[in-house]
């Protein structure tokens, strides 16, 4: 064989190997992460949803969302997409109304007893909003094993008529959490896994404190991000 034909084999070779390690990093990177766009109210990501009362599917300037009217809207799903993850990111884009209640459970997951259907008491994790002298601030809550953490920082107040990335970050060490890239508090935690389960948008799993706003996406990741690979809110159109 030619030193030319090595060499031209030599380069396939590498190609070769390079395409199949991109297309096993790209096949991980789906696996660690889960996106739920809210441009339909059947599903949640591929999940099937329970529908209470009638949300409603809007046209907005950075897409198709849902709108939760605060008295008796909500999604449910028979699924905790952050279930075993010992990191994690949640993400969340919305846009809050100013006319809803001063304290709102917007994003619920929760752990359930495979055995009797119940939810674990003191297994979960939330995302509120408190509304204040006319703005809103940031709730974020996870508990499992008996550890818990609630970030809740009324000293940061953000104005209402505008989208916001909401995210909280777990890195087995620390909880925080963040409006847009700033940071709204931190905390020590040392959460064990949670478990399966379920989860619901618009009010908590009992049916507490709806939530008065639009919801356009949520995306779950198993490892705990920094704030540049935060997703970013699709631009106006």
């Amino acid at each position: 064989m030619s030193r030319l034909r090595i060499a031209q084999l030599r380069v396939f070779i590498i190609a070769c190997v390079a395409l199949a390690l991109t297309v096993v990093g790209a096949r991980s990177a789906s696996a660690q992460q889960e996106i739920w766009r809210l441009d339909q109210t059947a599903s949640l990501g591929n999940h099937p949803t329970k529908i209470l009362g009638h949300p409603q599917v809007i046209d907005t300037p950075i897409g198709k969302a849902v709108a939760f009217n605060g008295v008796d809207d909500a999604l449910f799903t028979d699924v905790h997409p952050l279930a075993g993850a010992a990191t994690w990111t949640w993400e969340m884009i919305f846009k809050p109304d100013a006319d809803g209640k001063p304290e709102q459970r917007v994003f619920h997951l929760q752990s359930v007893d495979p055995a009797t259907g119940t939810d674990f008491p003191n297994e979960r994790m939330l995302f509120e909003i408190r509304i204040r002298n006319g703005q809103w601030c940031l709730d974020s809550f996870a508990t499992a094993g008996g550890q818990s953490r609630t970030l809740l920082n009324c000293d940061k107040m953000h104005p209402f008529g505008a989208w916001y990335r909401v995210t909280a970050v777990y890195d087995g060490k620390m909880l925080r959490n963040y409006v847009g890239d700033e940071m709204q508090g931190e905390g020590e935690l040392q959460l064990p896994l949670e478990r399966p389960g379920r989860a619901s948008m618009g009010t908590r799993i009992d049916l507490r404190d709806y939530f008065k706003g639009a919801i356009y996406e949520a995306r779950f990741t198993r490892q705990a991000l920094d704030v540049k690979d935060f997703l970013r809110i699709p631009a106006e159109h």
